[in-house]
């Protein structure tokens, strides 16, 4: 009967997101590209994930805010369990946050236009040349002064343990002398499991952990700094969901 019940909250959940997309889409891009007024995008963002997660039953709970370094620029390295993770950390890290995403969403009606004009950065991990650039993109957009949220592991973990973390978003940092914020999600892989889309109500727990410095570091200490923030999010994931 529960999971009956979580596939109407789900289908729910979807008409009304893809609705809100329809509406709010063209009108967000048509203000961000005639008054350059980008901000917009992210305002939407935010009001459409939070139709998305209320209706799906998907509550979280965040630890660690003031870990953010408050006026800069950060590169955010999360683990990755599930779908529900992305939306969950652009809602809970960041009132502008950017995202590091896989090419293959630009194909997405709509929201592949909005990611690209609200300035997220597309990555083709199966061409180097490609990740390269996107690196570079992103470096470039971080001395800006844009916060950008990377999944390290690069895929979503079946079991939960952390996978190896890639050096893309730690060249992105030191290209860019910006620190690197660990963060550890729990909750998601329980609420939408790998090849369902039923999402079902749950907890998500999101854990923040103190910012690590790059300025002086070279490119070629990323390995080091992959190693470091890599055993910082395995500490924060060991801490356990966040309490009530």
């Amino acid at each position: 009967m529960s999971t009956v019940i979580a596939a109407i909250r789900s289908l729910a959940a979807y008409l009304a997101v893809s609705l809100y997309v329809a509406v709010a889409a063209p009108i967000g891009m048509t203000l961000a590209i005639l008054l350059r007024w980008k901000g917009i995008l992210y305002v939407l963002g935010h009001w459409g994930v939070a139709i998305g997660t209320s209706l799906a039953g998907i509550r979280t709970r965040v630890a660690g805010r003031q870990n953010i370094p408050a006026g800069q620029a950060v590169v955010f390295c999360s683990n990755h369990q599930s779908n529900i993770d992305p939306p969950i950390l652009f809602q809970a890290l960041h009132s502008r946050l950017h995202v590091l995403f896989k090419k293959e969403l630009t194909k997405l009606p709509l929201l592949g236009r909005v990611f690209l004009i609200g300035g997220f950065v597309p990555i083709d991990r199966g061409s180097r040349e490609q990740s390269m650039a996107a690196i570079e993109q992103t470096a470039a957009s971080l001395r800006q002064g844009n916060s950008f949220l990377t999944f390290p592991e690069g895929t979503r973990s079946r079991t939960g343990a952390l996978l190896p973390f890639k050096r893309g978003p730690f060249l992105m940092a030191l290209k860019a002398q910006v620190p690197v914020v660990p963060v550890a999600v729990q909750g998601g892989a329980t609420s939408m499991r790998k090849g369902s889309p039923i999402v079902r109500p749950a907890v998500v727990s999101v854990r923040i952990g103190e910012p690590i410095v790059t300025a002086g570091m070279e490119l070629s200490d990323r390995e080091r700094l992959a190693d470091q923030v890599r055993a910082r999010v395995e500490q924060l994931l060991a801490l356990g969901p966040v309490d009530s």
